[in-house]
């Protein structure tokens, strides 16, 4: 087993035989920014939800089966250089990007905070350390994939966040938005990566309400935190300065909380116990 890298939260090894091993680790990232801090049973949540939605969404994938709490093994295959981000809700940066014109969004559509959109929209970004939002005439005009890949990765990214947000539902939550990737295995394109509460946004319906910053089950709960007390814009003075920017230690109550939430996450969307 060869190492071959480490990411904001997985370490990826190659195990020689056509596949790889994922060994997701308790590390935590906002904003670009990796934190020193931990957050305990994240990684177990994050392994096992990945198992979880390789096995109950019905669209090809490259899992082929965990290895420990931890550790899953998929099949290697040529990733797609783009995110594929499905938005259900006018959340997050989308609300920034069209507050400033950035984007449009259809007629009607109601721009109070996490209001539900009319329809999900895909909203995909380039793969870099800082992503970037993308149009489908730059994703072709840039190469990264085809027209017709573009379309279909359109369709299926919509068909896969509704299948899960009706999953959602029905345990509690409401899927705010989505991240997932997808690459090319035998030369047909894959669903990839992971799926957890890194890659969406998980509201408890019990308590949302549009027009305010909801309650989270994901990691926006650091995200608010960073914000709420300026470390977001330090982090965008730092990189403005050409500098990197600093991690501030995470309270021990907010570590405490995320780590209930994402097991609750889990455990309430799957129906047993971690």
């Amino acid at each position: 087993m060869k190492f071959l890298n480490s990411g904001k939260v997985k370490d990826v090894y190659d195990m020689g035989d056509g596949t790889l091993l994922f060994n997701f680790s308790n590390r935590v990232s906002a904003y670009d920014v990796k934190f020193k801090d931990e957050i305990p049973k994240k990684g177990e949540v994050l392994c096992k939800f990945a198992k979880f939605w390789f096995e109950k969404l019905d669209v090809d994938n490259h899992f082929v089966k965990m290895h420990s709490d931890t550790e899953i093994i998929v099949k290697k295959m040529e990733m797609l250089p783009i995110e594929c981000v499905v938005r259900g809700y006018f959340y997050g940066s989308l609300v920034n990007r069209w507050n400033s014109g950035e984007i449009s969004l259809p007629e009607g559509t109601n721009t109070d905070l996490a209001s539900k959109l009319p329809t999900p929209i895909f909203d995909p970004t380039t793969k870099s350390e800082h992503d970037v939002p993308i149009t489908k005439d730059d994703a072709i005009k840039q190469n990264l994939v085809t027209l017709d890949e573009f379309e279909w990765l359109s369709q299926k990214s919509i068909e896969i966040y509704n299948k899960m947000s009706s999953i959602a539902d029905n345990a509690g939550f409401i899927l705010a938005d989505l991240k997932l990737e997808f690459g090319k295995l035998d030369g047909k394109i894959t669903l990839g990566d992971s799926i957890g509460p890194d890659e969406y946004r998980l509201w408890p319906k019990s308590s949302y309400s549009p027009g305010k910053i909801q309650e989270a089950f994901d990691k926006q709960l650091l995200r608010d935190w960073l914000t709420e007390h300026g470390y977001q814009k330090q982090f965008e003075n730092s990189r403005e300065n050409n500098q990197e920017p600093v991690a501030p230690t995470i309270p021990a109550e907010i570590i405490k909380k995320m780590t209930e939430r994402y097991v609750a996450a889990f455990e309430r969307t799957i129906g047993t116990s971690l």
